[in-house]
């Protein structure tokens, strides 16, 4: 800086600083050495001047900021200018404004760019031409400014992409690129690069590259930071998937074909179709769909084939694909019909076929699935093939009933095949199904005679005998019924004149054919033979016999068997089941000597008897041993059920059961059942405890072996007496006590009554009924047949034990004999079971009392009981 003097007037020269720091220090230092000087010349000289002073001495904003400077005059002023920084009087414009009011004037500049930034003067200037000013620094700056960054970026996959950001600043920007939170200059990939202009550069992009990537920017000096988001997009080049190159269709069949074309690529393909260099569009010939994936050619005829051109295309570029369109005429047979011949005769089918290829024809015989090709024979060489150029014949010679059936003919080559069939109709002259000629019955027995016809044409069929068409007027036990390709003669002899020969005749286009059949009179079937027993026990045996040998005409209906005994007269009969040549006799006596011998049975009449036969059933010996099963029964018992046993010929008389728990200290106890029972039921045991039984079956002649058997007892259950009453409240159960107690006191005063004669309910009945003497009511009980057996003429009753397994019938249905007094007690019913806690308790047996008298004394024996 440097100043000059001239006439009292200092002129200050401002060299361009270096900088704006710079400048704004000389600034500072020439504003406070002029007002010092002024004020020293204002003091000396008593002189008025004038005084500029602006707003703001420096000023820092940012690019596409607006700001505006006031510069206030102290003095005599008559114009006020502003200058630019190269020095020049700023004018008003549209961005930089210069107004004055008084003793102000401001300058505006709007959105500021960097070519503003600089030293803007003020300066005052009287009417004498004195001039004074003041300056300001205006400092610009440019904030973090993206320029041209588009998203989405879209790239070719394989080319080296520049994705673009166009970031300024002042000071100049530190710039960073991010893909998923990660600096992608820092990864181990060497294809990703930044560029000195910032971009970011991407080796060989592939589809992987794609997504979002942030370009960021940094002014550390201001701690300034931005970014944008770009999108990266990598297009890939169509691609066709593998498809059919050749299609194969059908002319003039009114077909269609479909032709595919599917492609991959990003963004995804736009298919077309050409063919011949022309756009293929839809219309009535062509169809598109599936976004033109799948061109169908309708309606295929022979100028469709050809190529035809699938174009995939889309950002990255295209690619295409041919596919040949062959149409063939497949095969097709335009000649095949019916045939019909005669039995052994000659017939030719003919097949004739058309097709592009020419197509080769076969034969098929549906009925055997024999296959007859060009030049073919059969091995009987009756039947042969022959054929050219689209054309085949099948002869047959000597043409056979077996022939008639449908024939295929199959026309086929390379593209697909054909195939129609036909019928060989043969016609022949009546024939005879059935061989039964000969039929029997007797005099009034209906018979139906069969006439089974087959021919073809269907023939005509009736009877005859004699020359005499039947039926005929004058014979009534003689009639026809026609049932399909059958007649039925229906006979009912009443003499032997209707027994003989009858004829029934067929006759169609081709001949006629005559049947003969014999009526016979039927006979009784001839005797059985070889009778003999091939089983045999003490109350039955099995006889097996030989069918006779004739069975008269008539079928056998059944078999008649006569047996008894040698030394009786009388014959019992036995019926077979069906025709069954082995009968069961039963019921038979043991060690007993039969004879017996058969007899056929038709409808004539039942047969000669065969020889008689004699056998003798097996002796009488003792049971063999029952078989067991068991399961638990109710409480602490358990259920020991029999099954059915070879009882030796005699009746089981009696179950002999022993029981004792494994404990081998305990004691057996036993325990007689009667034979008619089929279970067993073992009471008063104990509580998961194992028990072994013994039992032995008794007929007459003896004990079987016998039967063990174990089992175990389950558990004893836990029942709380809680429980019981748990559902009660307190009432209900004090009530169901005194229920219980009143009961007990009505029990104990029965007893009294009927025992020991005392109690409330015999003080009633002596009130009532008065006292009775002992003979007078033994006479009214003697009267009604209730009187007590007395042993010896004493007054003490006889007490009967009964236990319920005795109070049932025999085998045969007949009562049990009741015991009386001679009838001992057996050894289990004397015997006391104990329970649990020791005491002893009555057998589970119920038993019966009988009272003799109103005064009632057990035996000392009873009382133990």
């Amino acid at each position: 800086m440097q100043h000059t003097g001239t006439g009292g007037k200092l002129t200050y020269t401002l060299a361009q600083s270096p900088s704006l720091g710079t400048l704004s220090l000389h600034l500072l230092l020439i504003m406070k050495v002029s007002y010092f000087y002024l004020l020293g010349l204002l003091v000396s000289s008593g002189q008025a001047l004038m005084q500029v002073t602006i707003s703001l001495s420096k000023v820092e904003i940012s690019v596409g900021q607006s700001k505006y400077f006031t510069c206030t005059v102290i003095g005599e002023a008559d114009n006020i200018d502003w200058f630019n920084p190269q020095g020049e009087k700023i004018i008003s414009g549209q961005r930089v404004v210069v107004q004055r009011e008084g003793i102000r004037s401001w300058l505006t500049i709007y959105k500021a760019n960097v070519d503003d930034a600089g030293i803007y003067r003020c300066q005052a200037t009287d009417s004498k031409g004195h001039a004074q000013e003041a300056t300001v620094v205006l400092e610009i700056y440019q904030k973090l400014t993206f320029e041209d960054v588009p998203s989405p970026q879209e790239f070719k996959r394989g080319e080296n992409a520049e994705v673009l950001c166009l970031v300024s600043s002042s000071p100049a920007p530190m710039v960073r690129w991010l893909n998923n939170r990660e600096d992608v200059t820092d990864i181990d990939d060497r294809r990703f690069a930044m560029l000195p202009n910032n971009n970011l550069q991407i080796k060989n992009i592939s589809k992987r590259d794609e997504g979002i990537y942030r370009c960021e920017g940094r002014v550390e000096v201001r701690g300034e930071i931005d970014f944008r988001d770009i999108s990266v997009i990598v297009n890939v080049p169509p691609e066709i998937l593998a498809q059919q190159r050749s299609f194969n269709a059908t002319a003039d069949r009114l077909e269609d074909i479909t032709l595919f074309c599917r492609a991959t690529g990003s963004p995804k393909p736009y298919i077309t179709w050409h063919r011949n260099g022309k756009l293929v569009e839809e219309n009535e010939k062509y169809d598109l769909r599936e976004d033109n994936t799948e061109l169908t050619v309708k309606n295929i005829i022979s100028t469709d084939s050809g190529l035809y051109v699938c174009r995939a295309t889309n950002k990255a570029g295209f690619t295409e694909k041919q596919s040949f369109l062959q149409v063939f005429v497949q095969p097709h047979i335009v000649q095949l019909q019916n045939e019909t011949t005669i039995e052994h005769g000659h017939v030719t089918l003919t097949c004739e076929a058309e097709g592009e290829p020419i197509p080769e024809i076969t034969w098929k015989r549906s009925s055997d699935g024999m296959i007859f090709y060009d030049g073919d024979k059969s091995q009987d060489g009756r039947i042969e093939s022959t054929g050219h150029h689209g054309k085949s014949s099948l002869h047959i010679k000597s043409v056979m009933l077996s022939d008639a059936g449908r024939y295929d003919c199959e026309a086929a080559s390379r593209i697909g095949g054909h195939q129609k069939s036909m019928y060989l109709n043969i016609e022949y002259a009546p024939k005879f199904i059935s061989n039964q000629t000969i039929y029997y019955s007797w005099e009034n027995n209906p018979i139906n005679i069969s006439c089974d016809v087959t021919s073809n044409p269907p023939s005509s069929i009736y009877w005859s005998r004699d020359k005499l068409l039947l039926p005929a007027r004058n014979i009534t036990n003689i009639k026809t019924y026609r049932d399909g390709k059958r007649i039925l003669l229906e006979i009912t002899p009443l003499s032997d004149n209707d027994f003989g020969r009858y004829n029934c005749t067929a006759i169609n286009s081709i001949g006629s054919r005559i049947q003969e059949y014999i009526l016979t009179l039927a006979d009784v079937p001839s005797s059985p033979y070889g009778l003999r027993v091939i089983e045999l026990s003490q109350t039955y045996a099995k006889v097996f016999f030989n069918k006779p040998d004739s069975h008269g005409g008539v079928p056998i209906h059944h078999y008649q068997m006569d047996f008894k005994e040698v030394s009786s007269e009388i014959w019992k009969v036995v019926r077979s089941h069906g025709t069954q040549t082995i009968i069961v006799l039963g019921n038979l006596d043991a060690n007993t000597t039969y004879e017996v011998k058969v007899a056929a049975v038709n409808g004539k009449g039942k047969g000669e008897y065969s020889k008689t036969e004699i056998f003798q059933t097996l002796p009488v010996r003792e049971p063999s041993p029952p078989s067991i099963h068991g399961q638990p029964g109710g409480g602490k018992s358990f259920k020991l059920s029999i099954t059915k046993q070879d009882d030796g010929g005699a009746p089981i008389l009696n179950y002999v059961v022993k029981y004792r728990s494994k404990d081998k200290e305990d004691q057996w106890l036993e325990k007689k059942f009667l034979g008619n029972k089929d279970y067993i039921i073992l009471d008063h045991l104990q509580w998961n405890v194992g028990y072994e039984v013994h039992i032995i079956a008794t007929n007459r002649l003896g004990h079987s072996e016998p039967t063990v058997f174990e089992f175990l007892m389950p558990p004893k259950p836990n029942i709380i007496a809680d429980t019981l009453f748990s559902g009660l409240g307190v009432g209900a159960v004090i009530g169901l006590a005194v229920a219980a107690l009143l009961l007990v006191l009505v029990v104990t005063d029965v007893s009294c009554f009927f025992i020991r004669q005392c109690g409330l309910l015999m003080c009633i009945t002596r009130r009532i009924c008065g006292k009775k003497s002992g003979s007078s009511g033994k006479s009214k009980e003697l009267e009604e047949g209730k009187a007590a057996y007395l042993k010896d003429g004493s007054k003490e009753p006889i007490v009967e034990m009964r236990t319920e397994d005795e109070r049932v019938t025999n085998h045969d249905g007949s009562p049990v004999n009741e015991p009386n007094e001679t009838t001992p007690l057996t050894e289990p019913e004397k015997l006391l079971l104990k329970e649990e806690n020791g005491k002893e308790a009555l057998s589970a047996e119920a038993i019966e009392i009988k009272i003799s008298n109103d005064i009632i004394q057990t035996t000392e024996s009873d009382s133990k009981a």
